[in-house]
């Protein structure tokens, strides 16, 4: 991915653009009709939110995605003749309402409760002044990877920087109408103690949830009880105190002129709460977006204070960027699991779509993912081995280093090497990583039983039997002979080339349990002819002997 500001406004793509499908376009588009019959504003602001009272995670890169995919979408329709900017708000100014389990001495951080997060001392280790920094800045540091053209925003600086003062004095003013759009929310027993501001103790530095005595809009102050019990008065100015949460979105939005932001289905039932605040505060509600939420392997919501998914270092590890790139763009508003399974498909995917790209016309290229995720500007890669062929292929020969692997590639394609396809070069050094932590601990082989046996010697015949140098499909070709004339494997719903029955999916599972101890692979084919058919047939024999399920 890129956050280039180079894009190309050739007049076949800007037709393309005109008439496109793709969920990016569809929201650039509202915010095109936003501003119809005036002028856009000096800049359109696009707006991502972080909560650092965890490590970011991949759902919180995956906002900051997206609205980069929107907002080059919205550069192209308007042919990059507005401004446009992304800012990256972190809420570190919020209290630590409880500790979250990703820290390493949760005992540590308990005299810090509802301190604000910039005021709660580093739990990682490293030059961080708190933790909300360090969060702060290991989102930064993943974004600066993709090349991200973005602005940082700490909602810490703003509050004490005076950015959010007239805004403040302002929500003083509408004070009342504020309280009649939240109170209906609430329970009866939090409408007693509401307040759209949380004052900061000066005595303990807590966030406090109190109600007001009293706010003097023309003072610019409010009144309160402290923990204390001293009735205290405060300017709202300067970072004395923060606004809820649910005001506070709209604020902001008010504030600083949001025109997009997107936000998980969490968010959906409160949007209008959101919006309604910032009309009062005399500002215009932004486009939304609501994407569907993350889920972990269990169907659970992704949480940062949990720690629960992936983190993006470790989807890293593992796997390209792009891939995760890719992950993000589609079906955004379908809910997805994220974790470590769905990797290994995503990094083919990524790479079956770059393939396509040049040879599709202009309305296909700009609804293919590639084209949004490098900012209208793909690679041009040669990927002559599929990710999953490649975790095979190290299950198969046991291969500890990607040199065992090379020797694989080589020779079967002798103009392919580190050097041509740095980028299957790298996938290599993936493939092993991947396999040796999540492949090779749940590896079951089993035995064949008389009628796989009798499959799988017929099987080593017809590979012995192939030519020297014969293809993938020659070799598939040979597998599915086998399988045809073996009643267990023969699918009635589908027809051979000879007219008789076609082949189950389960002769393949079959092979791929009994030679590699996995459920599935990829084409065998594809499979052999990289790992060698003699190699194939030693495999073979070993099953047949016993020694794979021993």
């Amino acid at each position: 991915m890129t956050g280039s500001n180079m894009i190309d406004l050739n007049p076949e793509i800007l037709a393309a653009a005109a008439e496109s499908k793709a969920w990016p376009f569809e929201e650039a588009r509202k915010i095109i009709a936003r501003y119809k019959g005036r002028e856009f504003p000096k800049t359109v602001l696009f707006e991502t939110g972080y909560g650092p009272s965890g490590l970011p995670h991949i759902g919180t890169f995956g906002e900051v995605a997206r609205t980069t995919m929107v907002r080059h979408a919205f550069r192209v329709l308007t042919e990059d003749k507005v401004a446009t900017k992304l800012i990256c708000f972190s809420d570190d100014m919020d209290g630590m309402r409880k500790i979250p389990d990703s820290v390493p001495d949760r005992a540590a951080l308990e005299p810090y409760l509802h301190i604000p997060l910039s005021s709660v001392p580093n739990p990682f280790g490293g030059n961080y002044e708190s933790f909300a920094d360090h969060n702060n800045a290991m989102l930064c540091r993943f974004l600066d990877t993709f090349g991200f053209d973005y602005e940082f925003a700490s909602a810490t600086q703003y509050y004490k920087s005076g950015r959010f003062d007239d805004m403040l004095v302002h929500a003083a003013e509408r004070y009342d109408e504020i309280m009649a759009v939240m109170l209906p929310t609430l329970g009866e027993e939090r409408q007693a103690t509401y307040s759209p501001f949380l004052p900061i103790s000066p005595k303990s530095g807590r966030v406090l949830y109190v109600p007001m005595k009293h706010v003097d809009a023309k003072a610019g102050t409010i009144t309160f009880e402290d923990e204390d019990g001293t009735e205290t008065t405060l300017s709202v100015k300067g970072g004395n105190v923060k606004l809820q949460w649910k005001p506070d979105f709209g604020m902001r939005w008010a504030a600083l002129g949001v025109d997009f932001e997107m936000f998980g289905k969490d968010h959906q039932t409160n949007a209008a709460i959101y919006d309604r605040i910032c009309d009062i505060l005399g500002g215009r509600a932004p486009e939304h977006f609501v994407y569907e939420l993350f889920l972990d392997e269990n169907g659970q919501k992704i949480s940062k204070s949990k720690g629960n998914g992936l983190t993006i270092d470790e989807w890293l590890t593992y796997a390209t960027t792009e891939s995760l790139g890719l992950y993000m763009f589609q079906r955004p508003r379908q809910a997805k699991k994220l974790y470590f399974d769905v990797i290994p498909k995503a990094v083919d995917e990524y790479y079956s779509f770059l393939a396509a790209y040049p040879k599709q016309d202009w309305k296909n290229r700009l609804g293919n993912p590639v084209w949004h995720m490098h900012n209208g500007n793909p690679p041009t890669i040669d990927m002559p081995v599929p990710f999953s062929l490649l975790l095979n292929l190290v299950s198969a020969s046991n291969a500890q280093t990607k040199d065992v692997l090379w020797g694989f590639i080589s020779r079967h394609a002798s103009d392919v090497t580190p050097a041509s396809h740095p980028e299957l070069d790298k996938l290599a050094d993936y493939a092993i990583r991947y396999f040796d932590d999540f492949v090779k601990p749940t590896k079951v082989y089993r035995a064949p039983d008389e009628i796989e046996q009798d499959a799988l010697a017929k099987l080593s015949d017809a590979l012995a039997a192939l030519p020297a140098g014969a293809d993938s499909e020659a070799i598939q070709n040979a597998a599915l002979n086998v399988a045809r004339k073996i009643e267990r494997y023969q699918d009635h719903t589908k027809q051979s080339p000879e007219g008789g029955p076609g082949v189950s999916v389960a002769f393949f599972q079959m092979i791929y349990q009994v030679l590699i101890g996995q459920e599935r692979g990829p084409r065998f084919g594809s499979f052999a002819a990289l790992y060698g058919i003699a190699e194939t047939r030693a495999l073979i024999e070993k099953a047949l002997k016993g020694q794979l399920a021993a």
